[in-house]
């Protein structure tokens, strides 16, 4: 008897895992319009977090508004227009102005404050503004 819950303890240990990392599927965009604040960047969900002064405003006409600060470079502000979508339940963006080159990004988790989204290279971390 004592064997069976040996074996069993890691498979369930495994599947809550593996539920608590599960995508969120975006139904439309009207579920992350609006502006965003991306406060960190990270190569690894559990990685060190670069905190970065960036918004994000997600407009309802498939534009990605983004306002970049740079309290210490020589451009204080700098702002991008990007195209986005939502389709098969993840962000597609363009991953460069004027280019119709698009990388997905899927949501990690998502409340009504909170969005973390790892994309191609990185994770973000976003505050609902």
């Amino acid at each position: 008897m004592i064997k069976n819950y040996i074996t069993i303890i890691p498979a369930v240990l495994m599947m809550l895992a593996a539920s608590a990392q599960a995508d969120v599927a975006l139904k439309d965009s009207s579920e992350i319009a609006g502006k965003w604040a991306v406060t960190a960047e990270a190569s690894k969900i559990d990685g060190e977090k670069k905190a970065v002064k960036v918004e994000w405003d997600f407009a309802t006409n498939g534009v990605l508004h983004t306002i970049a600060t740079d309290s210490v470079g020589r451009t204080k502000e700098m702002k991008i227009d990007i195209k986005y979508s939502v389709e098969n339940g993840e962000i597609k963006k363009q991953s460069k102005p004027g280019q119709e080159k698009y990388e997905s990004c899927k949501v990690i988790e998502k409340s009504d404050k909170n969005m973390i989204l790892k994309c191609q290279f990185l994770y973000y971390f976003l505050t609902k503004l």
